[in-house]
């Protein structure tokens, strides 16, 4: 008999005496107070890494692989459900629109935005020490308007998704070519980093999750050739975003463990993740996605909880910009529109083909480009361009260029609204704190406001703060946390929202103080910071000048929305001419890292959580399917290497 065996039954033998004793003091009428159940310790043993798979799901790509593969497999995040009644109205999730954008205010906002980034262009000056000569849409134009494709093939050798044989759903790659007149409805189950649950069809959170677990599970049965009755000798690595929804994260847990039948799981934050890919102790990640673009400090493991920083837009916002440049250009393929799958999809393909934020090319250039459509042949166009390759991109550090009016663009973690499945969280803690220790936080509440420093640059105060909506004694609702090094966040320096809140306010009530928070807060989640702003922003809200010095000299880029030709010295550029000046003299170097050991920054993510499964520490976070049965979402607070 193993000692595994051994210590499982003697735990049984002390079970069984446990529930003679409870029988006993029943009979004799004595009444035991109720307590929670005590989580077990996490049972330790050796797992080979090849029976881990981590799944990194994203706004527009699935990224899955066992823990041992050297690059994973990247699969479009869609599926195609066939419809279940004849006649049925057709929906489409939209691919590049979004709320927002046919405003009476979006078409002027697009121009003041062009006006600030030629602005931005001209007064930076070339390698040569040159200005830059502005070119005009206009000048594009002229030639565009009088370009004819040309045929190269009668058949573009494209076809449509067979649909013959009925099936009830597609994923991945062959939904994309799902003809518009079959009777399927197509969904993206994540949008800008969150489950995507809107009031259409499919869009409930019932459906969202089954679309999940349907993706996933095809995935991992056709491409890993995993059959999902092996699932439970798997282990599962899921990679959320640092700003998480807890109910969400919650049931993509609930869809692993219980309905696809995984042993055990492991939940980590993406910007974590990203260091562990890129080897780096230390690092300002900035994640700029399809559709969203987070940021977030990470000291050794360890997520500074106050830096977090998610602003909605990223590529796609990118390549519409860059199509009503086009546009503005005289596009010679005059047939695209934004809500059809094949135009989108080749938008993407112009944009990080012909795209940069190198100021060094200028002037008109001609580049050609070809339409591949089923049931049309192929063509091939000429297209003459000018500044609109490096304007598209600059939309990030512009971003009132997107012409985006009336939505939130700035979202921070906010405070857990509380869970009934645990009720032993921050809000009991709360609760249950005396009146003296109420006082006592309600006056050091205070004092930290009138601290001097931890404030934003003049240009930020401007905009409003930032804060965590919490009045809660630091470490509440931290459980125990992970193990080994990773012993949940860093609760860095003051709350955000207190670093713009004035001295000479001592004797405010905690309840209007807190109440003042929340509205600066919601002022400044309305507003769309610039990518060098926002990078600005994040690093400020760190504890330290030694751990701002850390973040200054490794600012590390990952995802698929900044890969420009150029990206890197620009970025470093605007950073430089913008950090404060204090702060010029105590970083030796600043330095911005896009392709870490010459890494796909689109894998680097997914790449850590292969590391991760590696790293001895973490056999204390597994959350293993029985206990999560036992004891829901407690065991995120228990076992989560950050603070839920």
């Amino acid at each position: 008999m193993t000692q595994a065996e051994k210590e499982q039954d003697n735990g049984k033998e002390k079970e069984k005496e446990r529930e003679k004793e409870k029988e006993k003091e029943q009979q004799r009428g004595v009444k035991r107070p109720i307590t929670p159940a005590a989580i077990p310790e996490p049972f330790q043993e050796q797992i080979q890494s090849n029976f881990i798979i981590v799944i990194h799901p994203g706004s527009r790509t699935l990224r899955i692989g066992r823990a041992t593969d050297t690059l994973p497999l990247t699969v479009p995040h869609v599926i195609a459900r066939r419809h279940k009644q004849s006649g049925q109205a057709r929906y489409e999730d939209a691919w590049l629109l979004r709320e927002g954008l046919n405003k009476p205010e979006s078409n002027e906002q697009r121009q003041n935005g062009l006006k600030m980034v030629d602005q931005a262009i001209w007064s930076k000056k070339m390698s040569n020490g040159v200005r830059r000569t502005p070119v005009s849409a206009e000048q594009a134009r002229a030639y565009n308007c009088q370009i004819r494709p040309a045929v190269l093939d009668s058949s573009s050798r494209v076809k449509w998704t067979n649909t013959t044989h009925h099936p009830p759903y597609l994923v991945g790659e062959e939904t994309l070519y799902v003809n518009p007149s079959d009777c399927y409805n197509i969904h993206w189950p994540i949008v800008r980093g969150q489950l995507n649950v809107h009031a259409g069809p499919g869009g409930s959170l019932t459906a969202v999750l089954a679309d999940l677990e349907t993706i996933w599970s095809s995935v991992i049965q056709k491409h890993l050739e995993i059959p999902l009755k092996d699932l439970k000798y798997y282990r599962c690595i899921l990679l959320v975003p640092d700003i998480y929804n807890r109910q969400h994260v919650k049931e993509m847990v609930n869809v692993l463990l219980l309905n696809m039948g995984f042993s055990a799981i492991i939940v980590h934050q993406e910007s974590v993740c990203a260091t562990f890919g890129s080897g780096l102790s230390s690092a300002c990640v900035v994640d700029v996605g399809d559709q969203k673009t987070s940021l977030c400090c990470v000291e050794d493991g360890v997520s500074h909880r106050n830096s977090r920083l998610c602003l909605a837009y990223g590529g796609s916002d990118v390549t519409r910009a860059f199509f009503w440049l086009l546009q503005r250009a005289g596009f010679p393929y005059r047939d695209c529109h934004l809500s059809s799958r094949l135009d989108c999809q080749l938008l993407q393909n112009l944009k990080e083909t012909f795209c940069h934020l190198d100021q060094d090319i200028s002037g008109l250039q001609d580049h050609e480009f070809q339409t591949r459509f089923p049931e049309a042949p192929a063509l091939l166009y000429q297209v003459r361009l000018g500044d609109e390759k490096l304007q598209a991109p600059m939309g990030l550090f512009y971003p009132t260029t997107f012409g985006i009016v009336g939505q939130k663009m700035t979202s921070l973690q906010h405070r857990s609204q509380g869970d009934s499945e645990d009720p032993h969280d921050e809000h009991y803690l709360l609760a249950t704190q005396s009146k003296q220790d109420q006082s006592s936080k309600s006056s050091a509440d205070r004092k930290a406001i009138s601290r001097p420093g931890g404030g934003l640059d003049s240009e930020m105060s401007s905009q409003g703060g930032m804060g965590e909506l919490t009045d809660l004694p630091r470490g509440c609702g931290s459980g125990s946390g992970g193990g080994g090094g990773m012993q949940g966040e860093m609760d860095a320096g003051p709350a955000q929202g207190e670093c713009l809140m004035g001295a000479g306010e001592l004797e405010e009530p905690l309840s209007a103080h807190l109440s003042r928070k929340t509205a600066i807060m919601s002022q400044f989640e309305s507003k769309a910071l610039g990518l060098d702003k926002a990078i600005l922003h994040s690093i400020d809200c760190c504890a330290s000048d030694e751990t701002k010095r850390k973040m200054y000299s490794s600012i590390l880029v990952v995802g698929g929305g900044l890969m420009f030709h150029g990206a890197q010295e620009f970025l470093l550029h605007r950073i430089i001419n913008k950090m404060p000046p204090s702060f010029r003299r105590l970083v030796d170097n600043v330095e911005v890292i896009t392709r870490p050991k010459d890494m796909d920054p689109r894998l680097i993510s997914w790449k850590g959580g292969a590391v991760l499964a590696c790293l001895d520490t973490t056999q204390e976070m597994w959350i293993h399917q029985r206990e999560w049965q036992r004891f829901g979402v407690r065991m995120l607070r228990e076992r989560a290497a950050f603070v839920w």
